[in-house]
């Protein structure tokens, strides 16, 4: 029997020997050449799986007993001098690396069998700790002079019981770190996927331990799949040792899984569906019809969204700067009138999501945390946040104004630039966050009123207004005919679910699965979701439109025609480059979704209308006839700032030497000059009450 086994091993180097001469020629000569700065041999599974019937054999050991596989392949190595270099004894610092296994485990589904063994996981870095050496090989001298080695594992450090060398009865040997191995180490922490997660589940984790060349190559945030060998550690809790055993992942090698969508698994099949429907005159429609069917109209607002989950396309620039191509939108409503329920959804449909409620997140939720646990060693680490998370997809954050000020600052970069920099606790570091925003939020006093501007009623900043590409109003005015439909379809609704759940306990004579469908039709979605999910992710892989000529066109005319209603100085701004760039944007993701590669006059239209529409809501100026984007980007339309500038103006003009002058004064001079009384007496209260003026005695003011 022994012989046998005996036979085995040999033959397994000779197995591996021919394998590595055969696949892998020019990584062994690279490595020769290059050692010790490339010392990382990378082996593809799939080509062990395809090297005969040997070759399953080899695959099949390799993800059981990963450790003995690695030692013959690093025999293999050495027996048969396959790589050359100088001092054969370094053989041992090479490492052997593989990729692409064929099964990936669940962080959830880590169970007992699976220690010891080759493991593939996937999901997103959560946190990671900085590269420090660690020590793999210690030698210890004792006072006589005599080296003793002893091999280090992961976790406490062992020390020889005495010295060594025979005779010698030395107990107290001292570390020489000059002659000790050191490697890079970093610990990592990899949290699952949300997209897999069943709602209300809390996302596991999983430590990783990462050795040498792999340490410091990835940053949290990242998607990433780590291969490696599940290995146990026993508690110990107040010095007892514990029966519970703590897992961990002894890394082998890292895939950063950068691309985007790639979770979605799209077949012919699929593919020839989407194809198809790409085809449909009607699929703009078809589209706005499967965002949120149970909710009845707002079908600008669902069109817009749908704009926004296939996005335009990011440009990297020869110069190294970076176009965004996601596309942002906010909806700002009365209350009852659906807006949580559409960002819900959008969670549903895009391929990668995250919701978050403004009024529960903290900036460090949003973006990115330093955190001073255990899992450094009392150090301070990086956690990810949502913003991150999302990365490549979209982020909805519900109750916007509802958010901190301070917390609110945190979205500004992470929406122009599409990164988050972090600078805590010694840590500095900028983590990606290529996301759309979908954000909702209520007017200031809970309900719209007509008669006060816009930018007074949304308790956001106009810097982050300004960086919406749409914003929508949307209000909740009584229509008769509008009212009845809704109520109609929220009933229809209401009612259909009564008998599906009626008829689920006790069949009712007369309804079958025909019968429910065709009740269902108006809440059904045209294309389900998730082949409506797959159309996204085809399109954002496959389809790169580019502008035509007449589109081109009609966007610089829509532009000009918006900025030329300014250039009259007394008119206000009516439009920045932001709003430019938007329209690009949103003619890309609409001919994407026809997955078509030019950009028509269509499309062009199409975006035209809906930014218009847009503009009307938020940026008209009632008084002025025209479009004011100030209302918007600074929070103060023209005419108010004209009028702070003739308050102050006058003031001066009737101020005695000291300055001061009477508030009634001020107030019929202006009224002179076609202000009304109210709005001027309004105007001084805002300069007392934010300190540019004060009131020595009543009814005098004196600007400071």
């Amino acid at each position: 029997m022994d012989n046998e086994t005996g036979a085995e091993i040999i033959d397994r180097d000779s197995d591996w020997s021919k394998f590595l001469k055969g696949r892998y020629k020019k990584q062994l000569g690279e490595l020769s050449r290059e050692f010790p700065y490339k010392r990382s041999i990378l082996i593809d599974y799939r080509d062990i799986e395809s090297f005969g019937r040997t070759g399953i054999r080899m695959a099949d050991e390799l993800l059981e007993n990963p450790g003995k596989v690695i030692e013959d392949v690093r025999n293999a190595i050495t027996n048969h001098q396959l790589i050359k270099i100088k001092d054969q004894k370094s053989i041992k610092e090479i490492n052997i690396r593989f990729v692409n296994l064929p099964r990936k485990v669940g962080v959830r589904n880590i169970r007992a069998d699976h220690i010891n063994t080759f493991v593939s996981v996937e999901g997103i870095l959560r946190k990671t700790t900085e590269v420090r050496p660690r020590i793999v090989e210690a030698s210890f001298r004792c006072p006589g002079g005599h080296i003793t080695t002893r091999d280090q594992g992961y976790g406490k450090f062992r020390e020889p019981e005495g010295c060594a060398t025979d005779g010698c009865t030395f107990k107290k040997l001292e570390l020489v770190p000059k002659r000790s191995r050191f490697v890079d180490s970093q610990k990592l922490r990899i949290q699952e996927s949300p997209e897999g997660l069943r709602g209300g589940e809390q996302p596991q984790t999983l430590d990783v331990d990462v050795t040498d060349d792999l340490s410091g190559k990835v940053t949290p945030g990242d998607r990433v799949v780590i291969n490696g060998i599940l290995r146990s550690m026993q508690r110990i809790s107040h010095g007892e040792k514990s029966t519970i055993f703590d897992i961990y992942l002894e890394c082998n090698s890292i895939e950063i899984a950068e691309k985007e969508f790639e979770e979605v698994e799209i077949d012919e099949k699929d593919e020839d569906e989407i194809t198809s429907l790409s085809r449909d005159p009607n699929i703009y429609r078809k589209i706005t019809h499967s965002i949120a069917p149970t909710i009845y109209g707002n079908e600008d607002v669902k069109e817009a969204i749908a704009l926004q989950l296939f996005g335009g396309i990011s440009k990297e620039m020869p110069d190294g700067s970076h176009l965004r191509g996601d596309i942002h939108v906010l909806l700002i409503g009365d209350p009852g009138i659906a807006k949580s329920q559409l960002l819900r959804y959008v969670v549903k449909l895009s391929p990668r999501a995250i919701y978050t409620s403004g009024q529960s997140s903290t900036s460090a939720g949003l973006t990115a945390t330093a955190v001073k646990d255990e899992f450094g060693d009392g150090r301070w680490t990086l956690e990810a946040g949502a913003l991150v998370l999302a990365d490549m997809g979209v982020a909805a954050v519900d109750e916007m104004d509802k958010m901190h000020k301070e917390d609110r600052s945190a979205l500004h970069e992470a929406m122009e630039q599409q990164s988050i920099s972090v600078a805590k606790a010694g840590i500095t570091a900028t983590l990606k966050s290529r996301c759309a925003l979908l954000g909702a939020a209520n007017p200031k006093y809970g309900r719209f009123d007509d008669f006060v501007p816009i930018g007074e009623q949304i308790n956001m900043p106009p810097s982050l207004l300004s960086r919406f590409d749409l914003i929508f109003v949307m209000s909740d005015k009584p229509d008769h005919k509008r009212d009845n439909a809704i109520a109609e379809h929220i009933l229809k609704a209401h009612s259909i679910g009564e008998t599906i759940a009626q008829h689920s306990r006790t069949p009712i004579p007369g309804v079958d699965d025909a019968y429910i469908t065709e009740q269902l039709k108006p809440v059904t979605a045209e294309i389900n979701p998730a082949l409506f999910r797959k159309y996204v992710a085809y399109a954002k892989r496959t389809c790169f439109p580019r502008l035509s000529d007449a589109a081109r066109e009609a966007l610089i005319a829509y532009y000009m025609k918006l900025r030329d209603l300014a250039s009259e100085s007394s008119k206000p701004v009516p439009v920045t480059a932001r709003q430019l760039e938007a329209l690009v944007r949103l003619a890309e993701a609409s001919a994407r979704i026809r997955l078509c590669p030019d950009i028509d006059l269509a499309d062009a239209e199409r975006v035209v209308n809906i930014v218009d529409t847009c503009l009307r809501q938020v940026a008209y100026d009632a008084k002025s006839g025209s479009f004011d984007i100030d209302k918007v980007v600074t929070g103060f339309s023209k005419g108010k700032r004209d009028l702070i500038r003739m308050i102050k103006e006058v003031i001066r003009e009737i101020a005695d030497e000291s300055g001061r002058a009477q508030i009634d004064d001020v107030i019929s001079r202006l009224s002179e000059k076609n202000f009304s009384k109210e709005e001027v007496r309004r105007q001084i209260d805002m300069f007392l009450r934010a300190g540019e003026a004060m009131e020595p005695k009543s009814g005098v003011i004196k600007l400071i």
